[in-house]
């Protein structure tokens, strides 16, 4: 949705998008306004708890398989196992997705990680899609009036342009930008605190050639995958800066991390969304 800031101002049922690379501050924010009234739809939560709900629990019965005791115990259905991701803990997301590498330091093959990748990808396109009926749930169910769709970082890789219009059709689009010195502070941060990182497959494949080429190692398998980690993150980053600063142009607004760390409250983040309107024009 496009706006001037005094139809923003006097917009009721305000909803928001907040794009941005992950860390930024999205869901710190999503936080605030979900204590001051706001329903708080966590695109990583929905993904983790009704799109690879199922494959997370496979994944750690299948780990707990490989322990005798836990064995035994699965099969004669003794225990049960069960994730306990909240909005604040993607932790079960994270080690779903996993890192690509040697498997003696809890790497995953190329293919499987592809895999994974793909599922996350189709599972972040379906919980785009429910935005819409999120959206009036909050409303019709749940009496909220406002609502702030808290999207992951990797919103930019499914490649859906048709999915980002289905976001602009329902709701304000706002695009966290860092600047070139927040840029180094955001990746101290992601690197610090696990996030569901994902990237195109092209991409991918891309960077493990490139990988390969500068440090000789033949074989994915020999990957460190903390090293590659690292050495891939600012790569995948700097891609995603262009395609989010084309999401924000077509769709939306923009506002910095800077501005978004000085809000302490409701009423600093719509001045804030106000200044990025006015901005644009």
């Amino acid at each position: 949705m496009k706006f001037e800031s005094r139809q923003f101002r006097t917009w009721e049922g305000k909803c928001l998008t907040l794009i941005g690379m992950a860390g930024i501050g999205k869901t710190r924010i999503s936080s605030i306004l979900r204590r001051q009234g706001w329903f708080h739809y966590s695109a990583d939560y929905r993904i983790g708890t009704r799109y690879l709900g199922e494959p997370i629990l496979d994944l750690i019965k299948q780990e707990a398989m490989k322990v005798p005791f836990l064995r035994n115990l699965l099969r004669t259905d003794s225990i049960y196992i069960n994730n306990n991701i909240t909005v604040d803990d993607l932790h079960p997301v994270t080690s779903f997705l996993g890192r690509l590498g040697n498997p003696e330091q809890s790497g995953l093959s190329l293919r499987e990680f592809l895999r994974r990748q793909a599922l996350y990808r189709g599972a972040l396109r379906a919980a785009m899609e429910d935005v819409p009926e999120f959206i009036r749930k909050a409303r019709e169910i749940y009496g909220y009036a406002n609502f702030v769709n808290d999207t992951p970082g990797s919103l930019c890789e499914i490649d859906a342009p048709e999915v980002i219009e289905v976001l602009a059709r329902h709701t304000l689009i706002l695009y966290i930008r860092p600047t070139e010195g927040e840029e180094q502070q955001l990746l101290r941060r992601v690197e610090r605190d696990l996030r569901p990182l994902c990237h195109r497959e092209g991409f991918l494949l891309e960077q493990v050639a490139a990988y390969m080429g500068e440090t000789g190692l033949g074989y994915v398998a020999m990957f460190d995958p903390e090293k590659f980690y690292r050495w891939l993150l600012p790569r995948l980053y700097a891609e995603r800066v262009q395609r989010y600063e084309q999401i924000a142009w077509q769709y939306g607004y923009t506002a910095t991390m800077a501005e978004l760390e000085s809000v302490r409250d409701e009423p600093d983040f719509l001045a804030l969304v106000e200044h990025a309107i006015e901005r644009s024009s």
